[in-house]
């Protein structure tokens, strides 16, 4: 009987001191990562770049987590959860730097306006922020200025309130432009040539005669028609290098 060859082992998952498998632990978690990113998912990051990050911060307290001292591991890692979204956000979702005193206090008065949000049942003032905080007037009023410092607005996006779908294009090449060029710099080309090869470019390209046609048109033979068309290319062909 033909013996089957055993496969390579598994490592096996090493335990939390929970006793729990770390990897259980991480999974039956991750409902709580999502719902923790849903908060920040309209600040101009994708919800699963935002569950990614949070994921991390799950490891992190997983492995760190030590159920003696009596509490649930969601508790334990809500806060290291929001911490790598906020982290994610000071350090990578910036446009435009600001000083790192500047990134702490909007991501301070950030969380106190929504605290202060539901606690207040209104937005809360400058005042009550600075309060909440320990931040001076002048220094709420800068963190809340460099919020715009995150990914600013798209100049194609229609002004607010207007019922326009279509973005506004900026920046983009009009054809219509290199066209007009074309035909100005070859209508000046054309000028430089006799009547009778004008007329013989006009018959060739304008109304897509043949050779023989034209030669009959204008009453010369059909290698003294090729001979011109060649010639008349070559002068448009210097003109517009030169333009050029």
């Amino acid at each position: 009987m033909a013996l089957r060859r055993a496969g390579p082992s598994r490592p096996p998952v090493a335990p939390t001191k929970t006793g729990v498998d770390r990897e259980a632990l991480i999974i039956a978690h991750l409902p709580l990562v999502r719902s923790l990113a849903r908060r920040y998912a309209n600040r101009g990051e994708s919800l699963d770049d935002l569950v990614q990050v949070g994921t991390v911060g799950l490891i992190k307290a997983v492995d760190r987590f030590d159920p003696a001292l009596g509490r649930e591991l969601a508790s334990f890692a809500a806060p290291t959860i929001l911490g790598e979204i906020r982290r994610h956000f000071r350090d990578r979702a910036w446009s435009v730097r600001p000083p790192r005193s500047l990134q702490d206090a909007h991501a301070d008065v950030s969380t106190a306006v929504e605290r202060l949000s539901v606690e207040l049942g209104h937005t809360p003032s400058v005042a009550e922020i600075a309060g909440e905080t320990g931040l001076d007037a002048e220094s709420v009023l800068d963190a809340i200025l460099v919020g715009s410092a995150y990914r600013p607005l798209s100049l194609s996006r229609p002004p607010a309130g207007s019922d326009e779908d279509d973005p506004i294009e900026l920046g983009v090449d009009d054809e219509g432009f290199a066209a007009a060029e074309q035909r100005a710099t070859l209508g000046d080309g054309l000028q430089q040539l006799p009547i009778r090869e004008r007329l013989i470019l006009q018959l060739r390209f304008g109304e897509g005669l043949s050779q023989s046609q034209i030669a009959g048109r204008v009453g010369i033979s059909q290698m003294h028609v090729s001979r011109l068309i060649r010639r008349a290319l070559d002068v448009l062909r210097e003109r517009i290098g030169a333009e050029s």
